[in-house]
């Protein structure tokens, strides 16, 4: 895995591999529709948009659970690799290089801002507001706050056994469907 894109991948293996029932004490429930009639202080969502409140609490999820962090942390890490491109056939442009990347700075951290709304978004769509609130709570209990700790050392660990996982299925499989197929009559 490219060192680059490892915060990105931390992050959303963290929702993949977080059981739902970690989450919350009660099953999740499927999106509740927007009250009929909008507050008057606010325009009414789109149909089938969430409302604000419900994109604050997916928001506040990809905080929570680190996944805003890797999406800001790719950034730099984006920056190293463009810099260490063009320096290392260009190294005269290092300094000016620095300089650009200090301009550029805050026009990709908006980038990176945006993808978070995004997800946001995509949270919202899929998870109830019920449901995203109890998740944003687990994530400030102790227990929430330890299991974001740990996600990197699992992650590093669980790509290593993933693979060795991988490799010994291949391997399994392979052998397996060779004596099937020498019942039936054909040599792999």
């Amino acid at each position: 895995m490219r060192s680059h894109f490892r915060p990105f991948w931390i992050g959303l293996a963290v929702v993949v591999f977080m059981p739902p029932a970690a989450w919350a004490q009660t099953p999740p429930t499927p999106a509740k529709a927007a009250p009929a009639a909008p507050a008057k202080t606010s325009p009414a969502p789109a149909a089938g948009e969430p409302t604000p409140s419900h994109l604050a609490a997916a928001r506040e999820l990809l905080q929570l659970n680190g996944i805003a962090a890797s999406f800001s942390s790719s950034i730099p890490q984006f920056f190293d690799q463009v810099g260490s491109n063009l320096t290392s056939t260009r190294p005269e442009l290092a300094s000016d290089l620095g300089k650009v990347f200090v301009q550029l700075k805050p026009e990709f951290d908006k980038k990176a801002e945006d993808l978070t709304d995004r997800a946001a978004h995509l949270y919202a769509t899929l998870i109830s507001e019920q449901d995203l609130k109890a998740i944003d709570a687990f994530f400030k209990s102790d227990a929430g706050k330890k299991y974001v700790e740990t996600q990197p050392s699992f992650m590093k660990d669980i790509v290593v056994i993933m693979e060795d996982w991988r490799q010994q299925i291949s391997t399994d499989m392979m052998t397996r469907v060779r004596v099937e197929m020498a019942k039936k009559g054909h040599q792999l």
